[in-house]
């Protein structure tokens, strides 16, 4: 099969046996709903200033992902059909399929997060499109990190907490910068250029997080 046609086929596979059981959407919902309402109750009438509110923000949407975002070979492998996949498809045609539906799953959960976060916490958002960007990247980073981690786990016994566990720590610079870049975001004043350095930070540590997975991937696929 085409190479660009197996990672094709791969996400639809994916995106069909989501919008049919719904697991990820879910578990990514209600974990939201339910951090973000606690959030809500215990800041009571609290003022949330910039910096506390985007560091809020994304604690909820990494955490979140860490839920979601494992499943996408822990699937394969509780189904039976991680050897079929192996057998008719190139490495890199696999990781670039559930690369993109991790993409598409945390672009909805990022967006998801930021909608409810504001009804709820409702800081002013002075530069949407600056705030809009952050989170489109920080999904790229996000599911770059996980992807290849979650092939990872999947071949392990206990899948769901070690992603939380081993992304942790790979997941602090991507924090590092999507919260200053949503702080600016949220302070008046803000501009594209003083998000400069932290925006390229992040694209920078997508291309670092999603080269270095295709680079591992065909060692952790075919071991």
């Amino acid at each position: 099969m085409d190479w660009l046609h197996g990672a094709q086929a791969v996400f639809l596979k994916d995106a069909r046996l989501e919008l049919r059981t719904r697991f990820a959407l879910n578990a990514l919902g209600l974990f939201v709903a339910a951090a973000l309402v606690l959030l809500r109750f215990a800041l009571g009438d609290t003022a949330v200033d910039a910096p506390t509110a985007a560091a809020l923000l994304w604690i909820v949407i990494v955490f979140a992902a860490t839920v979601g975002l494992g499943r996408a070979f822990v699937l394969e492998e509780e189904r039976g059909t991680v050897l079929l996949l192996r057998l008719t498809l190139r490495p890199s045609a696999v990781y670039l399929g559930k690369l993109a539906f991790n993409v598409a799953l945390t672009l909805a959960l990022n967006a998801a997060a930021a909608l409810v976060f504001l009804v709820l916490v409702a800081p002013a958002v002075h530069a949407p499109g600056l705030f809009a960007a952050t989170l489109a990247l920080g999904a790229i980073g996000l599911a770059g990190a996980t992807t290849l981690l979650s092939a990872i786990i999947a071949r392990t016994a206990s899948s769901g907490p070690l992603l939380a566990v081993l992304s942790f720590p790979i997941l602090i610079p991507l924090l590092f910068f999507a919260v200053q870049a949503t702080r600016l975001a949220f302070e008046p004043g803000a501009t594209w250029a003083a998000a400069e350095t932290d925006l390229l930070g992040l694209v920078g540590y997508g291309g670092v997080m999603i080269t270095a997975s295709v680079l591992l991937f065909d060692y952790v696929w075919r071991d």
